[in-house]
């Protein structure tokens, strides 16, 4: 029977990674052959790959509380900003590979560690194998709610895949700006696509739902990062969300933007610089005279790289 289950399983996973064979999970639908070894727009092949896992607490409260954040920071991504402010795992410079059976373990061992949650940062094109350890890993005990942390640059078709897998989902809503969104991203398309894959989010959480601790157990909580000069669009988007969405969701306003030495500052100056505290009160004061009540903010110096993790493999 046993030897049964395990033929079942693999067959199960050899399934879920066929969607790589031409791979289409993200948007960019680069329909590369990942299970070959090509690299798709993400850098990655079919190997999962993760530089960092542990307990993470520069999460927005409800998410970190005072036991951290069961972080797994995967390598690669979809979007690759010009800004990226984990640029080295991005762009696929730093991780290692992890099996899907590593990868339930590192679930496990995360809880054991006293995590709130089990928090997926840029998994987009991992989806398959990620489902895979999931499932390994409740079968063994794992009970903690699934954060799913990505740039809000999905396919509806690939997050419906992970309905009943996830409890959270923490998207970066970018741009409403177009030009914006093709100068510092190459994704043109990104404020329709955003639009689309935040109202499946939704659809699946339902509205934010706490314990007792004030963890978020179900929800979504939409980030957006001010970037220098962006201030109208940042506006509009806040505008967008909460006369779209009022209080289905959480917002958070962050100000962290950090100019990094990987920025190409001859073709981005206008990026080679942190956001004013002049411009984030501006966009906070305008989020509040609309009425928005469920939102994060940030105060005092959070512009440091001081703050972005060392992908040192820890907990990998």
């Amino acid at each position: 029977m046993a030897e049964q289950n395990n033929f079942r399983e693999n067959r199960i996973i050899s399934c879920k990674k066929e969607l790589l064979r031409n791979c289409k999970l993200c948007p960019r639908n680069c329909g590369t052959d990942r299970l070959a070894g090509e690299r798709g727009y993400c850098g990655q092949t079919a190997e999962l790959t993760a530089a960092r896992a542990a307990l993470h607490m520069w999460e927005e409260p409800c998410i970190s509380g005072t036991n951290g954040s069961g972080a797994v920071f995967f390598s690669g991504c979809t979007l690759r900003c010009v800004y990226c402010q984990n640029y080295h795992i991005a762009n696929s410079e730093v991780g290692k590979i992890v099996s899907v059976e590593r990868l339930s373990e590192i679930f496990l061992e995360l809880q054991e560690q006293g995590a709130n949650n089990i928090n997926l940062v840029t998994p987009t094109h991992f989806v398959p194998q990620i489902i895979a350890a999931l499932d390994q890993a409740r079968k063994k005990g794992l009970n903690l709610p699934i954060v799913y942390n990505t740039s809000g640059y999905e396919k509806v078709e690939t997050l419906r895949r992970l309905n009943g897998h996830v409890d959270v989902y923490l998207p970066d809503f970018k741009y409403l700006d177009s030009e914006h969104a093709k100068k510092y991203s190459g994704a043109e398309d990104y404020p329709e696509v955003a639009k689309r894959a935040l109202a499946e989010m939704i659809r699946q959480t339902g509205v934010p739902q706490f314990d007792e601790q004030g963890i978020m157990e179900k929800g979504v909580i939409v980030r957006h990062l001010l970037l220098p000069g962006c201030l109208r669009d940042a506006r509009r988007i806040v505008k967008y969300l909460y006369e779209t969405y009022g209080d289905q969701i959480y917002m958070s306003l962050m100000n962290q933007y950090t100019p990094l030495d990987t920025l190409n500052r001859e073709k981005y100056p206008e990026l080679a610089k942190k956001v004013t505290k002049k411009a984030y009160d501006v966009l906070v004061d305008y989020a509040i005279d609309l009425g928005v009540e469920q939102a994060f903010i940030q105060e005092g110096e959070t512009a440091k790289e001081s703050f972005i993790p060392d992908f040192s493999y820890e907990g990998v």
